[in-house]
């Protein structure tokens, strides 16, 4: 039946974007590495071997995110000593990140862990996950979550707060509400 009137333009979904599509195959694939590792190394040692292993890495993960975790608050608290701000140095997300994947039950995460605890590659993955953090947030648009971290980056020497009162256009009928002074 015609009625003359146009069909609507079949609605279009939103591209998915890559990573949505490559992370779970990513951690499945993950996942399956793991368990087939884990039963290569058992018929080459014993059960016993790889869940000492499993052990080994839980206890050295936890204490790994502890000392890391007690170092970024020990350095917090010397900053507020100070009155200055924490030095970005040490690494402690690195760290814990670390200790996290050392946790995490597998012998690759676990070479993961053991790689990200090493001092070079802290330094080395703290400056690339820089760079790149800062590439994305100067090409994000304008009025969006990037431009929020641009403005909270800004450094305003002296720390002055101008204080400043909001007037809204309003038409020339409308009563004007009275309010007290915004002064401490």
């Amino acid at each position: 039946m015609m009625t003359g009137a146009s069909t609507p333009p079949p609605a279009t979904r939103p591209r998915r974007s890559r990573l949505r599509t490559v992370l779970p195959l990513a951690v499945a694939a993950w996942l399956v590495l793991e368990i087939w590792l884990l039963t290569v190394v058992a018929d080459v040692a014993s059960g016993f071997t790889v869940f000492l292993l499993l052990i080994a890495g839980i206890v050295l993960g936890s204490v790994v995110i502890k000392r890391a975790g007690r170092r970024a608050f020990q350095n917090l608290n010397e900053a507020l000593q100070r009155g200055t701000a924490p030095s970005s140095g040490g690494g402690s997300g690195l760290t814990m990140l670390g200790g996290l994947l050392l946790m995490l039950p597998g012998l690759v995460s676990d070479a993961a862990g053991l790689l990200l605890l090493v001092p070079p590659v802290q330094k080395a993955l703290g400056r690339y996950a820089e760079r790149t953090v800062d590439r994305k947030l100067r090409r994000s648009a304008p009025g969006g979550l990037g431009d929020a971290f641009q403005q909270a980056r800004v450094y305003r020497p002296g720390g002055k707060v101008v204080q400043g009162e909001v007037i809204r256009d309003e038409p020339g009928d409308a009563p004007r509400e009275q309010r007290p002074p915004l002064n401490r």
